[in-house]
C-alpha cells in the first residue's frame, strides 16, 4: 500500500456538488455497458462479472467498515490497481476505479510500522489500534467471503431450490410432424411430477427405461400438478414409426428403432427448503466447500501438486477433461489429483457457462465456492495477505507484557514477503494463461 502524493491530503476534493459530474460519468459508463452485453447478448456474462465485482469490493468493504468502526484512517476505496481511471473523495476516503481491474484495496494509515505517517494521524493508524481491533479488521474481508458464501447456499436451498432425487418431472413436450405425441394426447404438460406409472414409483433414468420396454401398452400415470394428483393414460409408441419436428431440449437425444416414446424430456423437479432448514443446509454445504478448498490447497502446495501444475502449464500435459464445478478457482474437478488449477477467467467462463445452460442453482454453488476459497487463501499466515497481518498481531501480541509492548521488526520479513508476492504473481500469470489457452471443457453443454 502506498501513501498519497505529498500534499494531497491537505487540499481534498469535497463531496457535494462537485463530485456530482464524476458520478455522472462513472454511471453513464455503467449504463453503456449494460446496453452493450444486452445488445451483444452477453448477459450472462454480465452478471457474472458484477457478481466478481461485488465480491471484491464486499471483501474491502468488511476491512473498510471495520477500519472505520475502530477509528482508524482510511484514506483510499479502490477497485483495480494502477492509475486512477475515475475517483471521488467524500470526507477523507477517496473512492474511485483503477486501470488495472486485477482486484481492489483499501488503504489503512499505519498498517505497517515501515510505513510513514504523519504525527497527527499516528493515534489512528492500524499499528496503534489495540490487539483485538487489529485482528477483526484483518479477517473482516474472509468473514464477509464466508457470509456472501452462506447467503447464496441458503438462497440455492431456499429460493432456487436443488434437484429432487426422489421425483421426475416432465421439463417439456417434444411435437411429432404430423400427429400429436401420445404425451399430449394423454394431457401432460410441462412442470407435472410423475408420481407413479402403473403402480410404481420410478426415479432418474428408470421412468425412460420402463417407457422404452413398453411400446404399445397403454400405461396408466399418475402425477402431481400443482398440488393436485391427476390419473393420465399414455401409450408409447415406437420411436422408428414416427418423426420428431422439433424436441423440448436440444440436448435430448432422439430415441431410435422400436424402443417407446411418449414425446417428453424428463428432469428431475426442483425442491426448495423451509426458509429456516434452509440456514442449517446452507451452513453445512458452505463447511463442506471449505474443507474441500483447504484440502485443494494444500493438495495443490504439495511437491505433488506443484509438479503436476508445472506440466499443465507448461504444455507437457493436456488440460484434463470433465472440469466440473468444485472448489473453484482453487481446483476445478472435485479437489482430486486430476483437477485443475483455475484463474478468476476460468472460474467467471465457468460460471457463465452455468447460467447460459439456465443452471441457476450450479451458477450460485460456484460463485459461494470462489468466495469460499477466496476467505480461505486471503488466511494464509504470509504477508502480504491478510492471514499475514493476523500472524503479525498475534506474534506482537505473544511477544509483549504488560508495561511493554513488542513491535515486530518487519524489515526482516520483507525479503519473505516479495517472495510470497513473486510465487502469487507467478501462479496467477500461469493459471490465467493456461486458461486462456487450453479452457476447460464446458460440463454444462
Amino acid at each position: 500500500m502506498r501513501e498519497p502524493a505529498p500534499g494531497r491530503e491537505a487540499t481534498p476534493r469535497r463531496g457535494g456538488r462537485s463530485q456530482w459530474p464524476a458520478l455522472a460519468r462513472m454511471g453513464l459508463v455503467v449504463v453503456a455497458g449494460v446496453v452493450a452485453a444486452v445488445v451483444l447478448h452477453a448477459t450472462d456474462l454480465l452478471v457474472v462479472v458484477v457478481a466478481l465485482v461485488a465480491m471484491v469490493m464486499l471483501h474491502e468493504a468488511g476491512h473498510f467498515a471495520m477500519a472505520k468502526w475502530g477509528g482508524m484512517k482510511v484514506t483510499e476505496y479502490f477497485l483495480g490497481f494502477g492509475p486512477r481511471v475515475w475517483s471521488v473523495r467524500f470526507g477523507e476516503t477517496e473512492y474511485g476505479v483503477k486501470a488495472i481491474p486485477a482486484g481492489g484495496y483499501v488503504k489503512i494509515a499505519g498498517m505497517t510500522n515501515l510505513e510513514e505517517v504523519p504525527a497527527a494521524d499516528e493515534p489512528r493508524t492500524y499499528r496503534q489500534a489495540p490487539f483485538w481491533r487489529r485482528i477483526s479488521v484483518a479477517v473482516a474481508g474472509s468473514v464477509v467471503h464466508f457470509l456472501i458464501a452462506l447467503v447464496l447456499m441458503w438462497a440455492v436451498f431456499a429460493l432456487v431450490g436443488v434437484p429432487s432425487t426422489s421425483q421426475v418431472a416432465v421439463a417439456a413436450l417434444s411435437r411429432f410432424r404430423g400427429t400429436a405425441s401420445p404425451a399430449q394426447r394423454a394431457g401432460l404438460r410441462p412442470g407435472d411430477i410423475i408420481v407413479s406409472v402403473d403402480g410404481h414409483h420410478y426415479v432418474g433414468d428408470s421412468l425412460a427405461s420402463f417407457i422404452q420396454h413398453h411400446a404399445g401398452d397403454r400405461l396408466t400415470m399418475v402425477v402431481r400438478r400443482h398440488g393436485q394428483r391427476r390419473t393420465l393414460h399414455v401409450t408409447p409408441v415406437p420411436a422408428d414409426s414416427i418423426r420428431y419436428a422439433s424436441t423440448g431440449s436440444p440436448k435430448t437425444a432422439v430415441p431410435t428403432g422400436s424402443e417407446g416414446v411418449i414425446g417428453v424430456t424428463l428432469t428431475a423437479p426442483r425442491v426448495r427448503s423451509n426458509p429456516a432448514v434452509a440456514v442449517a443446509q446452507g451452513a453445512r454445504q458452505t463447511w463442506q466447500l471449505a474443507t474441500t478448498s483447504v484440502m485443494g490447497l494444500v493438495h495443490f502446495f504439495s511437491p505433488h501438486g506443484i509438479s503436476h501444475y508445472v506440466t499443465q502449464v507448461s504444455g507437457a500435459q493436456p488440460s484434463p477433461q470433465g472440469a466440473s464445478p468444485g472448489p473453484a478457482p482453487a481446483q476445478s474437478g472435485g479437489g482430486g489429483g486430476g483437477g485443475r488449477l483455475m484463474s478468476i477467467l476460468g472460474a467467471a467462463r465457468l460460471a457463465t457457462q452455468a447460467a447460459n445452460a439456465g443452471l441457476f442453482n450450479v451458477l450460485l454453488v460456484i460463485l459461494a465456492d470462489i468466495n469460499v476459497f477466496v476467505g480461505i487463501f486471503n488466511l494464509i499466515p504470509l504477508l502480504p495477505l491478510d492471514g499475514g497481518h493476523v500472524a503479525v498481531a498475534v506474534y506482537e501480541r505473544l511477544r509483549s507484557r504488560k508495561d511493554r509492548r513488542y513491535v515486530a521488526d518487519l524489515a526482516k520479513m520483507l525479503p519473505v514477503t516479495y517472495a510470497v508476492f513473486l510465487i502469487l504473481v507467478v501462479i496467477g500469470a500461469g493459471t490465467l494463461y493456461f486458461d486462456i489457452v487450453h479452457p476447460a471443457p464446458n460440463p454444462f453443454h
